[in-house]
């Protein structure tokens, strides 16, 4: 049911603010249709999550707080990307293990934190939202999203609802595309190999449009579908459930 009376705040990823900003678009035009208040911080940064992966805590703890002091009075904290809530949920609390006064906040934000698809369907119990898209779409299952968060339902479940998809799986839909952040340039050949083993289940899906919640998935898949010469459309699914 939704709750009209509860501010979004949005948790806009990097990848998003400096490249993809029509996703942070979107997702404005979908919390308003469904007539909920909305706030975007604009002091927001990075969450750290690229100096974790790289192993640098102390970078990372810095980017956290930062994070912590700009949201921790948010209702509810929404973002478009599995992979940056896995890093407030997850990783936050233990970045401040021990710590009396930061681990508390820290817990506080991360209870608070949600990927998009979540929110909409476990918390605001829509998945129904009128999009209309005309195409064959299929989808990819980004790993910090499915694994960390377990979120594969929700997804499918906002698509099957848009009038006008002819939804269709693919195979290996949750089998890595090869992206991983810093992996894509330390391991470029072991990640190119991947994205081309994801490509060709792509297209061997007869799909025309493949979808996903986390655009650095989708940036890596779009780069090896060009290189194949594939008119294949990438979306985040926000720019779908705002069509």
């Amino acid at each position: 049911m939704v709750d009209a009376n509860k501010t979004v705040t949005l948790f806009i990823q990097c990848l998003v603010d400096g490249i993809y900003p029509e996703v942070g678009e979107a997702m404005v035009a979908i919390f308003r249709k469904l007539g909920i208040h909305l706030t975007c911080p604009t002091q927001q940064t990075c969450c750290g999550q690229p100096a974790f992966n790289s192993g640098y805590q102390e970078e990372a703890r810095v980017a956290a707080k930062r994070f912590i002091d700009i949201f921790e009075t948010a209702d509810a904290i929404v973002c478009p990307s599995g992979s940056c809530v896995t890093m407030v949920r997850h990783h936050y609390p233990h970045l401040f293990e021990g710590d009396a006064a930061w681990q508390p906040r820290a817990r506080h934000v991360a209870a608070r934190t949600y990927e998009l698809t979540e929110y909409l369907v476990d918390i605001l119990g829509v998945d129904d939202l009128g999009a209309h898209f005309d195409g064959v779409v299929t989808y990819h299952d980004s790993c910090h999203l499915l694994r960390n968060l377990r979120i594969k339902e929700q997804p499918r479940a906002l698509l099957r609802k848009v009038s006008g998809v002819e939804f269709i799986e693919m195979n290996d839909s949750d089998r890595c595309c090869g992206f991983g952040g810093s992996f894509s340039f330390k391991y470029a050949d072991i990640s190119a190999a991947m994205a081309e083993d994801k490509v060709n289940n792509i297209i061997d899906s007869g799909a025309d449009t493949v979808v996903g919640c986390d655009m650095g998935c989708l940036m890596n898949i779009q780069g090896m579908l060009s290189r194949k010469g594939s008119s294949i459309r990438t979306l985040h699914i926000a720019q779908i459930l705002a069509s």
